[in-house]
């Protein structure tokens, strides 16, 4: 785990709905440049934490507890000023607008850098089509006549127009094929290289763990396990509950 300054620190995070609590005290860290994964069963809490970070709970949740992004604890901060300071969030639900074109949802992300006076808010299109070449060619295209792997696709460069410094990804995996998830995976950790942060919740443990630097296991509620990705594929208590699953589901 990188010994500077983390892009993201989450310090003791709580939550309830009503009287079900949801997450006991979770502390994790995502370094500059750096893949945290977040593996876990269904129920876990998973999504619960990333729409904690980003700040998307619904009103009658309660929250306890610190979301540093790069040392500023922006626990009471709404979601709209979490974003344009570079914390961006891509749902399990890929939330795209189906009846506009690829390239208006792509421009959609990068709304915040217009409405504060950025006159090269779309200069990220570029990248974006660089690393999503099927999106160049669809992008005069209906969103929501696009596959499930191309969405996501969407979902991803528009997230990326935002010019994000921690890019946090739920479920990016859901519904798609081996074969593309390995390509959005792939995508990820060439992410790395532009000093991205990027915090990967992700029930394919064996893909996740492949790619991510820094791992957190997470068991109702609770930060179970941590260690670097490479020890935790290793570790028998994953084998055995997470690994054996994915092989199966591969």
């Amino acid at each position: 785990m990188n010994t500077t300054q983390p892009i993201l620190h989450v310090r003791d995070l709580h939550v309830a709905y009503g009287r079900v609590e949801a997450l006991y005290g979770i502390s994790l860290k995502v370094g500059a440049g750096e893949i945290a994964t977040v593996i876990g069963p269904n129920g876990a809490g998973k999504s619960t934490m990333m729409n904690a970070i980003a700040g998307v709970l619904p009103a009658y949740a309660r929250t306890a507890g610190k979301v540093e992004l790069q040392g500023e604890d922006i626990a009471t901060v709404p979601v709209e000023d979490r974003l344009a300071r570079g914390l961006c969030l891509v749902p399990e639900t890929r939330a795209l607008f189906a009846t506009m074109p690829v390239e208006d949802n792509l421009l959609l992300g990068s709304y915040s850098r217009y409405r504060a006076g950025d006159r090269h808010y779309a200069d990220q299109l570029d990248m974006v089509y660089e690393l999503f070449p099927r999106l160049k060619e669809r992008r005069k295209q209906q969103a929501g006549t696009l596959s499930g792997g191309e969405r996501q696709m969407v979902a991803l460069g528009r997230a990326l127009m935002a010019k994000p410094r921690l890019l946090m990804l739920d479920e990016p995996s859901l519904g798609l094929a081996p074969r593309i998830v390995q390509e959005i995976l792939h995508i990820v950790a060439r992410l790395k290289q532009t000093g991205v942060a990027t915090l990967l919740v992700e029930q394919n443990a064996r893909a996740a763990l492949q790619v991510a630097d820094y791992a957190y296991v997470l068991e109702t509620g609770n930060v179970a396990l941590e260690g670097p990705a490479r020890e935790l594929a290793g570790d028998p208590r994953v084998i055995e509950t997470y690994l054996g699953l994915s092989t199966k589901a591969a």
